[in-house]
Formats: structure tokens, sequence, C-alpha cells
């Protein structure tokens, strides 16, 4: 068998080495000639895969070591025959985590308690279920926007879009879709954003074209409301003015754990093994982390405690720096920047992987540190 893998999937060649020759192969240039004689694909977010890249090749299944799926045309693969697997889940804790780096430090760098701040969540999947629940240890006051989960029979006490939008802080955790009733292309948008009077900070790390370009320069430029954004609209030739405005920027990195990177590695290859029969056992052991202890003085405030803690994992300033160096590019080098700079990343450990001794010890903190899933003692 032949196998195309997008060269950036880690452990990609131990974990599939064992179906027959493994091809890796930058995201972009993923051809339809590369794939006449291959067997399987496996990809990324950034690389279209329809019947253009697939038509009259060999390939019985395609899976995406990713969450999202609006790369893939599903419709095609179905009438073509083709097997598919995506990665749903793999890479949630890894968000969620970037996430609160963010609010934490956020918080504590403008003197603010989550006890007197709303946070407004837009997509209760994966990634926003798993922010909704921590908040509650933090004491934030919550408005969780999902249509599509209300509509389904979901209990939850959801918000309107419209009272979503009066939070202090806002995430966006949804697909993108084009069409339809519950589209979310431009979801944030010149026409609505102006509606959000109380916002304080905007995070986006769902995808670009979820929030207009247009309305994200609107807040940071006239009303000077801190950007964090990891997605951008037209990646990876990002807008410069946008890259500029920005608090704090990344290039599409916030689910690039070494965890999460492993997570969807395994189920790709556990929906190939499924697919293709195939009974051989695999796995991946997770390297430790060195130097994974960090020391927290109890009598500061839970928010304290966590920005320090989060701190010690991530600094994001660190990958603020390194992706403005493109502000002044012309658009094709910056575009080849941001690829650059995913390529290359140097993967964050999860909070799983790291201890927090406090002092001293204090059962209520340890609580709500354990709930971010960092060992305390």
């Amino acid at each position: 068998m032949k196998i195309v893998v997008d060269e950036n999937i880690t452990y990609a060649e131990q974990a599939f080495s064992g179906y027959g020759d493994v091809v890796l192969v930058h995201g972009r240039n993923i051809s339809n000639e590369i794939l006449f004689d291959a067997d399987a694909l496996i990809a990324r977010s950034i690389t279209e895969v329809n019947e253009e890249l697939l038509r009259n090749t060999a390939v019985k299944f395609v899976g995406t070591a990713t969450i999202g799926v609006n790369h893939i045309d599903l419709n095609y693969l179905k009438h073509a025959g083709i097997g598919f697997a995506d990665a749903k889940g793999s890479n949630a804790n890894a968000v969620t985590e970037y996430v609160y780096t963010v609010i934490a430090k956020f918080l504590v760098e403008n003197d603010l308690s989550p006890n007197e701040t709303t946070l407004g969540i837009i997509g209760r999947g994966n990634i926003g279920g798993r922010i909704a629940k921590l908040a509650r240890y933090l004491g934030f006051k919550l408005l969780v926007n999902d249509p599509p989960l209300k509509r389904s029979g979901v209990r939850y006490p959801f918000s309107k879009l419209a009272q979503t939008l009066q939070a202090d802080i806002l995430t966006i955790h949804t697909p993108l879709t084009m069409t339809g009733e519950y589209k979310t292309h431009n979801l944030i948008s010149r026409e609505n954003i102006d509606s959000a009077k109380k916002l304080k900070f905007f995070i986006n790390t769902s995808r670009g074209e979820t929030a207009e370009t247009a309305a994200l320069l609107s807040i940071a430029t006239e009303r000077k409301v801190p950007l964090c954004l990891d997605v951008w609209e037209n990646e990876p030739f990002i807008n410069a003015r946008l890259l500029e405005s920005a608090k704090f920027a990344t290039p599409h990195i916030a689910g690039y754990s070494l965890e999460g990177k492993i997570n969807g590695t395994l189920m790709m290859r556990q929906a190939m093994d499924s697919f293709f029969m195939n009974t051989a056992k695999f796995n991946i052991t997770v390297p430790k982390v060195e130097n994974n202890r960090v020391v927290l003085q109890s009598e500061k405030s839970i928010i304290e405690l966590l920005y320090e803690a989060t701190r010690y994992v991530y600094k994001i300033e660190t990958d603020t720096i390194a992706l403005k160096k493109g502000v002044e590019m012309e658009q094709m080098a910056r575009g080849k920047y941001f690829d650059k700079l995913r390529k290359n990343y140097s993967l964050r450990r999860e909070f799983s992987s790291y201890m927090i001794e406090l002092e001293p010890y204090n059962q209520e903190k340890a609580i709500v540190l354990r709930a971010f899933r960092f060992t305390v003692v």
C-alpha cells in the first residue's frame, strides 16, 4: 500500500509504515499526480480534498487529523465510495488550555476577577463545552450560544447571539459553515459587533472566516478592544493591518500540543485499521516533560494561581512576536512565513503533564487547578 500523509502529522511514519510506503508531503503540495497510485490520504486543514484532487486516483480512504471538515467534500467521498474519518476531539484540551491561558493573562493584567466578568461562548461542542465547564469552577457569569445544539433538544440555558454579544469576554468555537440556517461564515460582522458594547476581550480559535476582518479591525482600532487571534481570514495570506492590531497573534496553533497531535495520529491509525480490517496493535508513548514542577503560593487568588501556572507552560508573547515579524512583509512572503511558523512550531505540552506544588496546600484551590488537569500536591 501507498499512504500519502501531510508531513506535519506527528509520528506519521511510525503510525502508518506498517501498511506499506509512507510518502510525506507538505499539505499544500498534495496533488492528484502524487495521489494517482495511493491507497490512502491522511491530510490536515490546509489540503482541499475534493473531486479535483482525487479523480482517477486509487485512494480508498481519506482521513483528516483535524477537528474541522470544511476542507473536505464529504458528498464527493460518499458518492465515490471512499472511506472517511476525522479527529474530532483530538485537540480539544489543547485549544481549551490556550484559551484559558490568554483569559487568565488578560484578567490578571487588567486587575479583573472572574466573579465580576461575563464570559460569552459561541459554540458548545467539544471545546466550547470544556470552556463552559471550567468557567463555573472560576466563578464566571456565562452566556452560551449554540442554536443547532439547542434545536437538537439539548437541555442547557442557551443564550441568543445578541445576548451573548453582551459578554465582557467573547470566545468562538464553531465549525465553519458557508450556507444554511446555521451559517457561521462572518458570524461576527460589522452589523452585529457594534452591539457588543461591553466587550473587553475577543478570542477566536475556530476558523478565521467566522469573524469578518473589517469587524475585528473596527473594534481593535476604533474601540481598542484587545484581540487574541489564532485563526484568520484567507490563511496563510493574512491581513497585515489585523495582524498588527491584534494583542495576541498566533499562526493557527491553538490546538498544537504534543498530546493533541498524538491523539489525532492515533485516531487516524485506528480509523484506517477499522476500514482496512487491520488487527495489528499500535500505540505511542508520550515523553515526559522535564522541569514539569512549579511551586505556587496558595494565598494568591485562584485566577492569579491559574495565570502563573499557565504562564509556566506557555508564553503566548513569544508566538505573537514571531508572527508579527510578518507585518511588513508583502502578502506572498507573509503567507510563506505563516506556513513556516506552523511547520516548525515547537509543540506545547498540555497541563496534564505538569505538577503544581501549593504552599501551603489549599484544598479548595487544588480542586480548581485539578479541574484544569494539573497534578496538585
